[in-house]
């Protein structure tokens, strides 16, 4: 089994609760929509459940180990009427496995913009409900 596989379950279930449980408690996201790290466990939890309303057809096609240990998760989904194509790198506490820090990478640009104003939304609706 390898160390991304209970994170890779939960996001293709777009679950919040099981992506909860697959971060360390001082997990850090780095997303392509916000300038700074995002930190701690509820705050990344708050994106990932936004990201989960916003990916539609979400598939992951592909994945890497590097020598380091990081790993790496390429994907496919649709934003609106926007393809999109990224990465998950994931890095994982020994101890634990859990994850310590995700950096999300995007492409094109067009699908970038659509996730942006997505997440904006999502993000707001979620601060307000």
């Amino acid at each position: 089994m390898a160390r991304h596989d209970p994170f890779r379950a939960a996001v293709e279930t777009m679950d919040p609760t099981a992506m909860i449980a697959v971060l360390h408690e001082d997990a850090t996201f780095h997303s392509p929509a916000v300038f700074a790290p995002i930190e701690g466990r509820p705050s990344v939890a708050m994106y990932l459940a936004a990201i989960a309303t916003v990916f539609e057809d979400f598939t992951y096609t592909g994945t890497f180990t590097g020598e380091d240990g990081r790993e790496l998760l390429e994907f496919r989904a649709r934003v609106g009427d926007r393809e999109v194509q990224g990465v998950d790198l994931l890095t994982f506490d020994d101890a634990t496995g859990l994850v310590t820090d995700l950096t999300v990478l995007l492409r094109p640009m067009r699908g970038l913009e659509a996730t942006v104003a997505a997440m904006g939304r999502a993000l707001a609706e979620a601060a307000s409900g």
